[in-house]
């Protein structure tokens, strides 16, 4: 039985070291215990004795319960150690949840100061569009309140002219009645009706006179870049000599001052006698009868102008044209020169063209030179738009050409053509009986007789009662 039983358990113990546990057999077993029984078993002696046996029965039992004591202290430690590991992912878990909900809210900060800082941004410009309004408005009430300052002292000037023509009405209806009455009275002392009181606030002349100043060099200015460009391209369609073209331009230009300040002369000395018998008032004649003109400039006959004007380029050696045509093909320029030039006599002082001869020295602050001018000629040949001047001053340049030689071939050339032209039929036919005018004398050419004409003169002029002499 001591031997079935060895057996029994020498065949379970070679099970269990080849099978093996959990931790794949126990090397004590293997190594000692299996080569000790295999060792007993192979022995034909069976005298062990019986003590023996028993001790290492016993043996293998206290080593069997050492391995399973050894086991479930090792499965405790898993255990624990498991525990320790899941307790320590579910800390990190939490950890990356605490740092993906500090992430959100470092971007939800982020997004928050992004559209504060837009909403300021905005804020500003709308402050910023808000300033320029104000300031826009605010500029524009500064503007209407001068321009509402500028309507009461039009009105106040409106004012004293309706009282000043009420006057004059009275006056003449108390004239006309005069006339009408059977027979005249003995007595010629009468009281004059009573003129309203008028306030010593200046013309309406002066009042507008740096206005009317910009305007009409604006528009002198403006006259040279277009009205004399069209002229110049309609002339060039019969006329290939640039030069004869420019000099007709030219020669139109100063002719049309001279109608418009001789037309001036004429309206001024009519008014100043109109005003002049009934007049009395805190101003001086000389400004009522200067704004009169100004409010009615549109009794200016320019047409007329515009005849003499033509009447006096026919006469003129100077410049040449074809027989089939006439200058009143260039009408709608001279009548504008001839309004700007009357306009201008308006003001104080008057504006006037600089006195211009062919052949005179070339002034830099008179005239700018043409494109096609020899810019180290000393000298003009021709003129191709008078310059603009106040008093002694110059405040618009003219245009010059300037070349060397082109003077003296001129004058040998100019001696041997001569030009003779009739009366245009449309101007004799077209300007009225009452209004016929005589051409005036003129002096000869500055080219031929070498003796250039002065400029004409405006400053002391306004008493003058005839055309003046010119040399």
């Amino acid at each position: 039985m001591n031997s079935m039983i060895q057996g029994q358990l020498f065949t379970i113990l070679n099970q269990t070291a080849r099978e093996g546990g959990h931790y794949a057999g126990v090397e004590t077993i293997k190594s000692r215990l299996l080569p000790w029984l295999g060792t007993c078993f192979s022995s034909t002696t069976s005298g062990r004795p019986f003590e023996t046996s028993l001790s290492l029965i016993q043996e293998s039992i206290e080593k069997e319960r050492q391995l399973r004591e050894f086991a479930s202290t090792r499965n405790h430690e898993l255990q624990q150690l498991e525990k320790e590991l899941n307790s320590t992912r579910l800390q990190l878990t939490l950890v990356q949840q605490d740092l993906a909900e500090a992430q959100m809210a470092l971007e939800d900060t982020k997004t928050k100061s992004a559209t504060t800082l837009l909403a300021a941004e905005d804020e500003i410009v709308h402050l910023k569009a808000a300033l320029k309004a104000s300031q826009a408005q605010e500029e524009s009430t500064l503007r209407n309140l001068d321009r509402l300052n500028d309507y009461e002292q039009q009105v106040q000037i409106l004012k004293d002219e309706i009282a000043i023509l009420g006057a004059q009405k009275s006056v003449l209806h108390s004239r006309l009645a005069r006339s009408r009455s059977p027979s005249p009275r003995p007595c010629r002392s009468r009281s004059p009706s009573p003129l309203p009181l008028r306030s010593c606030s200046p013309g309406r002349a002066r009042l507008t006179n740096a206005a009317r100043h910009a305007h009409l060099v604006a528009r002198f200015s403006e006259i040279y870049t277009q009205e004399r460009l069209d002229a110049q391209n309609l002339l060039r369609t019969y006329i290939d000599d640039l030069e004869i073209v420019q000099r007709i331009i030219y020669v139109a230009a100063v002719e049309s001052f001279h109608a418009a300040k001789m037309a001036f002369r004429q309206f001024k000395m009519r008014v100043r006698k109109t005003l002049s018998l009934t007049y009395s008032g805190p101003e001086s004649l000389e400004d009522t009868v200067l704004d009169y003109i100004v409010r009615h400039e549109d009794l200016y006959d320019v047409q007329a102008s515009v005849n003499e004007v033509i009447r006096a380029m026919n006469i003129n050696p100077k410049i040449s044209f074809p027989p089939e045509v006439d200058f009143i093909m260039i009408s709608s320029l001279i009548r504008e020169l001839c309004r700007v030039a009357f306009s201008m006599q308006t003001l104080v002082p008057p504006l006037d063209i600089a006195f211009g001869a062919d052949g005179e020295l070339f002034n830099e602050s008179k005239y700018r030179r043409s494109y096609d001018s020899d810019f180290t000629a000393p000298l003009v040949v021709y003129h191709v738009w008078p310059a603009l001047m106040e008093n002694d001053s110059i405040i618009v340049k003219g245009e010059a050409v300037s070349k060397r030689g082109a003077l003296w071939s001129r004058r040998s050339r100019s001696k041997s053509r001569s030009r003779s032209r009739s009366m245009s039929p449309i101007l004799s036919h077209s300007a009225s009986p009452s209004r016929t005018l005589l051409p005036r004398s003129r002096s000869p050419s500055p080219i031929r007789s070498g003796s250039p004409r002065p400029a004409l003169n405006t400053s002391n002029t306004s008493d003058c009662l005839e055309p003046c002499a010119f040399t």
